[in-house]
């Protein structure tokens, strides 16, 4: 996806992938940054622990309390913080700044994908690990009417909720299953990246034909266990691609500093999901 948008616009970059231990993630961020990397995104376990790391914070990342996407950026002469995009030489003083584009990706894709507007709906969330939190808190900030929470340890819901409670003291939050309807059932936990896995719920509690909308955040398979039910249910649904597609084109355009190319990022990304 990004390799695609770059050639497309005739950069002389390249996008590469790192596995790198958790433990090892502050010495492969100072190794990026003294190797003039113009920026980095980070994966699961990684957002959380950047934010401890980074020289300066964005304001999203600040909100979300997570960190996917970095810049590297370099003090002009006028002593200026500018992205090392815009330097002819690299400059002797270099900082990391830290940025969110999850957030966002979630609704945009909501909306683009599904036409759904979240002001006063009804949401089911399963999930409140890295990517279940940041959910809740931007589904909270759009002003849903209820989040039900669900979540394996239920030490992790209570604190998402009461984070909520904190933010968006509106937003009605219920640890647990509803009882009727819900207009979404959103899926933010990994389970159903493996054939062998369960199901995201738990059927006797709940059925997805109380559910007019489902959404998997998982985009491979591009039709998991659950959404796969959830059509037979008679429910809209929705896998990750539009999530992983928004928050990747604005990494890309903080690292830029102008528009990415959706459709040439959209058509490269599905293309590797059908294969």
């Amino acid at each position: 996806m990004q390799n695609a948008a770059i050639a497309s616009l005739g950069l002389n970059w390249r996008y590469l992938a790192f596995e790198v231990h958790p433990d090892d993630l502050r010495p492969a961020l100072e190794g990026a940054r003294r190797m003039h990397f113009l920026g980095i995104n980070l994966t699961v376990p990684h957002k959380l622990l950047a934010v401890e790391i980074m020289d300066v914070l964005d304001d999203s990342a600040k909100v979300w309390g997570a960190v996917n996407t970095v810049r590297f950026e370099g003090k002009d002469q006028r002593g200026e913080w500018r992205p090392l995009r815009e330097f002819s030489e690299a400059p002797s003083e270099l900082r990391s700044h830290g940025f969110n584009t999850d957030a966002d990706a979630i609704t945009r894709a909501l909306r683009d994908d599904l036409g759904l507007e979240l002001a006063g709906k009804s949401i089911l969330l399963l999930g409140a690990g890295g990517a279940g939190r940041t959910a809740a808190l931007k589904l909270a900030s759009e002003q849903v009417a209820q989040l039900f929470l669900v979540n394996r340890t239920q030490t992790k819901a209570v604190l998402v909720a009461s984070e909520i409670a904190a933010r968006h003291p509106k937003v009605k939050v219920v640890l647990g299953y509803p009882n009727g309807k819900v207009d979404l059932l959103l899926n933010a936990t990994s389970l159903g990246l493996n054939s062998a896995d369960s199901l995201p719920f738990d059927g006797t509690q709940f059925s997805l034909s109380r559910s007019e909308v489902v959404y998997d955040m998982i985009y491979r398979p591009a039709e998991t266990p659950l959404l796969k039910m959830a059509k037979a249910a008679g429910c809209r649904t929705a896998n990750g691609v539009g999530m992983l597609l928004y928050q990747g084109a604005r990494a890309l355009e903080i690292w830029m500093g102008e528009p990415a190319p959706i459709q040439v990022m959209r058509r490269a990304l599905e293309q590797m999901v059908r294969a």
